[in-house]
């Protein structure tokens, strides 16, 4: 059993491992196994009685699986764990961890559509056989609903700019390869800001695509019914708008970060921070892997007894 860092490199290990203080007995789950890495280190500190519980919507991902009787890797979308451990009769667990975004692979494989590099499909789906495509989104979207999506998901400052190209573009012939929305994207780019700005204006279409910001927050909000109490709940996230929505519920007890009070005026939230601060990548592991230099690690633990 050996990690395919040619998929994926594992960001913050070891970071990840101590928030979630693994009990060698206890019932972990890896929402998101893409190249197995996180998940092999889960696993190696469990003993026969512990259990690891892995996800992935990837075809891909399944590769990388290895076999034994407390481990299993379940093909689906996090969104859903709730539904997908009680199908293994499992009420509540010990851990969770997710590493958010996209995985090494996923941008190196550039028939998936993910990279701003290369010509490829413009598809960016991370279930390959499931929903929408970014060629559905990029020539099917109105006006508004790119702007929307641009504005939101890319925090793009010259969205109307960037839309009207598109359109114009569009009107001409179908969008249909990464090449080619990089030609009408660069167009609106600040200059010597190119790359940046094409890999928020990808970024918005995957968000888009893949409905990850609503997969965050069904996700989000279930874990408190899954997580046992003093259970972890470990996420890493690579944008902001993952990130608010992490803090918002740790810290608030809400996606939105509104508070709600119980009557001698203390927050009801499920879970306590363990760190009031992201963690980030030290200079060391930057060295080692530069796209883990966005990447913030939020540790949390359940509430109750």
């Amino acid at each position: 059993m050996t990690n395919n860092e040619n998929y994926h490199i594992p960001v913050m290990l070891n970071e990840c491992l101590d928030g979630l203080n693994i009990n060698p007995s206890g019932t972990y789950v890896d929402v998101t196994f893409g190249g197995g890495g996180h998940s092999r280190a889960i696993f190696q500190k469990l003993n026969k009685d512990g259990m690891l519980i892995s996800v992935d919507q990837d075809p891909d991902a399944h590769k990388n699986a290895w076999e034994a009787p407390n481990f299993k890797l379940i093909a689906g979308n996090f969104a859903y764990l709730k539904n997908h451990l009680r199908v293994l009769g499992i009420k509540s667990v010990d851990g969770i961890l997710a590493d958010l975004g996209v995985s090494s692979h996923q941008f190196d494989e550039e028939s998936r559509g993910f990279s701003i590099h290369g010509d490829a499909p413009l598809d960016m789906r991370m279930n390959p056989i499931a929903g929408k495509t970014a060629i559905d989104v990029v020539n099917d979207y109105t006006d508004e609903e790119l702007y929307r999506m641009f504005k939101t998901y890319g925090e793009i400052q010259n969205t109307g700019r960037l839309v009207n190209e598109i359109v114009k573009a569009r009107s001409q012939k179908k969008i249909k390869t990464t090449g080619e929305l990089r030609e009408v994207a660069t167009k609106c780019a600040p200059k010597h800001r190119e790359h940046k700005y094409l890999a928020q204006v990808f970024q918005a279409i995957r968000i888009e695509v893949n409905d990850e910001m609503d997969v965050l927050e069904k996700f989000l909000e279930s874990c408190a019914d899954m997580i046992k109490p003093g259970g972890r709940l470990v996420v890493m996230s690579y944008h902001s708008l993952e990130d608010r929505m992490i803090k918002n519920y740790m810290k608030r007890g809400s996606i939105d970060g509104k508070i709600t009070k119980d009557f001698f005026g203390n927050i009801l939230k499920p879970f306590n921070e363990i760190v009031r601060h992201p963690i980030t990548p030290t200079e060391d592991e930057l060295e080692l892997n530069s796209r883990s230099r966005s990447a913030k690690l939020r540790i949390a633990e359940r509430n109750g007894e």
